[in-house]
């Protein structure tokens, strides 16, 4: 059952407005990642330079197809391994109408979050763009009140979970078969 906050950002989200929630390793800056003009005022808030790619929320493996990925095997392997979990992973060969949210770099972080109020918010509005909730090169905030001295009323809502003080997810790289580990966090090496 969703709480009301949830709820009531559910239909924010649906209607294109971004806000502050808790994920499932630290609070995200989330709106989304279908709407070119959200990723664009997501890029505004957060004061992210514009060639680097968001992490995209995604409510299961099947919500790849939506990016024109079609994992082979051993990446679908790999994610049936790792997902729902705090392992982001960069797949390439997203189609080019998201071009807004790969930045030209052609691949994109996905996370499947081990968080099931969270997956049901992602299941009813789509894949979300979710940076952690911080401007470029800041700490990402703990509370809200922290996401709050960020924003402000830059964004349309505030979802308090507490003091979340997790890492960010463990960020890998999937390229030409090939596993590379390119920020440790949440996931240790010896788990993936």
């Amino acid at each position: 059952m969703l709480s009301a906050s949830f709820l009531e950002a559910i239909e924010l989200i649906k209607n294109g407005k971004i806000g502050v929630l808790p994920t499932d390793t630290i609070y995200g800056l989330v709106g989304s990642a279908l709407s070119p003009r959200v990723v664009e005022r997501i890029y505004a808030v957060r004061k992210r330079s514009g060639n680097k790619p968001f992490i995209v929320l995604i409510s299961s493996i099947n919500d790849l197809h939506l990016f024109g990925i079609v994992p082979d095997e051993k990446l679908r392997i790999f994610l049936e391994k790792n997902w729902p979990g705090k392992v982001s992973i960069i797949i390439g060969g997203v189609d080019e109408k998201y071009k807004y949210l790969h930045r030209g770099e052609g691949s994109i972080a996905f996370r499947l979050p081990d968080k099931k109020e969270l997956l049901d918010l992602i299941s009813q509005t789509g894949p979300l763009v979710a940076p952690s909730a911080n401007h470029e090169g800041e700490t990402p905030a703990k509370t809200i009140a922290e996401a709050k001295n960020y924003f402000g009323g830059a964004v349309d809502f505030y979802i308090d979970g507490g003091t979340l003080e997790d890492e960010p997810s463990t960020l890998v790289k999937y390229d030409h078969g090939e596993f590379v580990i390119l920020r440790k966090g949440a996931v240790k090496l010896s788990d993936i």
